[in-house]
């Protein structure tokens, strides 16, 4: 083939996306996310997955039909062609939960090659959460008043210690590789991550769900309602309606479901007795973590709790 025999290419972009390049989302009393680049659109991911049409279809609600049955039925690689670069700045105890999403470029800022960021994240009184009975991972509500009066105060001292040892290291000559030690994970990091949209799906999938931590959420929501709902708004919305509103059913659930609706109650409680959710005299004493995700489904497809 002739050097014309191949169509001129321009850079894809999304004007929606432009008008925030560089523009930090704060977070939290001192964190931020902002846009450094990109790469794609809903476009790329309809021309990758039609990759023997070329361009592909024209149709916008083709596309978007398109896109919809790439994320009903889990195709992936046309999501991967499409990519976001943020800088962030978030607590490390955060970032810690965050850099486990392994499928992403990181360059991380260094309290070994530069002096840490003088700031750290800070509670309010009414902000203390208390620990969850059901989940070990989790909390649940909040301290009394009183209490968290008192833990903000010793928060404030502990921080501004920690920040005094710290200086007091650098300005005797400790090398910074070591008078970092002794941070609080609450101090500031900053890192630019970039990732392609099939992982970053799967990230705010995990990190907007209710189950996670309130402060990685507060970022995944910032990221996926300020950003990635602008970039790709088909693909946004497909996102929505098939993982984060939609409820999964296991082959137990399904049994259990297609007992009740065959036989009712009696029939969904001999069938739970049967999977091992309740136990032999069909009470809901024995504890089980699945039997509690199954009952959270019923509820939301407006079923009464069989047992």
């Amino acid at each position: 083939m002739q050097q014309s025999d191949f169509e001129s290419i321009s850079r894809v972009s999304v004007p929606d996306l432009d008008s925030i390049l560089g523009k930090p989302f704060p977070i939290l009393d001192d964190g931020f996310v902002r846009l450094v680049d990109y790469m794609g659109s809903d476009e790329s991911i309809v021309q990758a997955a039609r990759v023997s049409y070329g361009k592909g279809t024209k149709k916008v609600n083709e596309d978007r039909g398109l896109i919809r049955y790439l994320m009903r039925h889990r195709h992936s690689t046309p999501f991967e062609m499409c990519e976001l670069k943020l800088h962030v700045r978030v607590p490390m105890d955060t970032w810690r939960q965050w850099i486990r999403h392994r499928m992403a470029n990181v360059n991380e800022y260094s309290t070994r090659y530069s002096v840490a960021i003088d700031s750290a994240q800070t509670t309010l009184p009414g902000e203390w959460r208390v620990q969850s009975i059901g989940n070990k991972q989790g909390s649940d509500g909040f301290l009394e008043s009183s209490k968290g009066d008192h833990l903000t105060k010793r928060e404030t001292e502990f921080q501004k210690f920690a920040n005094d040892i710290y200086n007091e290291r650098l300005e005797m000559g400790v090398a910074r590789e070591q008078a970092r030690k002794d941070l609080p994970l609450a101090t500031y990091t900053e890192a630019y991550w970039k990732i392609d949209l099939h992982n970053l799906l799967h990230f705010l999938a995990l990190r907007m769900d209710d189950h996670a931590q309130l402060e990685i959420r507060l970022f995944a929501k910032t990221i996926g309602e300020q950003i990635v709902q602008k970039w790709v708004p088909h693909t946004w919305e497909a996102f929505v309606d098939y993982r984060l509103s939609a409820l999964h059913l296991t082959k137990y659930d399904s049994e259990i479901i297609a007992s009740l609706n065959r036989s009712g109650k009696e029939g969904a409680r001999k069938k739970a007795i049967e999977l091992g959710m309740l136990d032999e005299q069909g009470s809901t004493a024995k504890k089980s973590r699945e039997r509690e995700e199954l009952e959270y489904k019923l509820s939301q497809l407006g079923f009464a709790i069989p047992w």
